[in-house]
């Protein structure tokens, strides 16, 4: 059984919530807990997990802001087209957030904490030359890792096509196109795409979107970060959507 380490106490607490059973050990730094600390202790010791207190040298390792709280847990399976497919099937009006080949782990986590807060359906990623869910993600992402579902596909145009034969709308996001995000209508099922950092949508990704729509930008800077451009462009979807009673 496959293992993976999350650490922060916003990742841990929502992996501990949300599923429990996948938890093998929670560590925490030795040392006055603070009120948050104690109380994840309290909890995982309620139920019955294996706690370990450690010294602060065993975080040396963890590459970001641990906040003295780490753990081992079940690495969970990653969803796939038929996953997809599916999800589309099933869900009245989704909305898919596709990221093509996003590298920067601090990136996908803000766009996870975004989807989570807005009630995207799926995000979707190529399982080659993009970033994967890591411990990083999962911190930056506040546990939104845990509740997002995140469908990792071999081939990213591919599954657009899928969606689109099932009556899903693919829209682009990019800077060269003269209509702006908010003369588009992004009511109905549709699958929003993202480019990568500094590069943006690849040639046949943007091929394959029904519509390109772009940020307006009225200062000298030419472009947003991606999980900037997603917060922006997935919020005027929300708004939009929470217009319309069947959405």
């Amino acid at each position: 059984m496959k293992q993976e380490l999350i650490y922060g106490l916003h990742a841990v607490e929502r992996f501990i919530k949300q599923a429990p059973q996948s938890v093998f050990k929670l560590c925490v730094m030795k040392g006055r807990f603070n009120p948050r600390q104690q109380a994840l202790l309290d909890q995982a010791r309620a139920l019955d997990l294996p706690v370990e207190l450690v010294a602060k040298s065993a975080f040396n390792t963890v590459d970001g802001n641990h906040q003295g709280v780490m753990a081992w847990v079940e690495k969970q399976k990653d969803l796939s087209e038929p996953d997809l497919l599916q999800l589309a099937e099933q869900t009245t009006n989704p909305l898919f957030v596709f990221l093509d080949e996003v590298q920067d782990p601090h990136n996908l986590g803000a766009i996870l904490r975004t989807a989570d807060a807005v009630g995207v359906t799926a995000v979707v990623i190529p399982k080659n030359q993009s970033v994967g869910v890591n411990a990083t993600v999962r911190k930056v992402a506040c546990g939104a890792a845990e509740t997002v579902k995140i469908v990792v596909v071999t081939n990213l145009v591919r599954s657009l096509k899928s969606l689109q034969e099932q009556g899903v709308w693919v829209i682009g996001l990019a800077g060269e196109t003269d209509k702006t995000l908010y003369q588009h209508d992004f009511n109905g099922p549709i699958a929003l795409v993202l480019g990568a950092e500094g590069t943006g949508l690849r040639r046949l990704t943007r091929e394959a979107c029904d519509h390109v729509v772009a940020i307006p930008m009225m200062g000298a800077v030419e472009s947003l970060n991606v999980s900037v451009a997603a917060g922006v462009t997935l919020y005027e979807a929300f708004r939009q959507r929470q217009l319309k009673p069947d959405n």
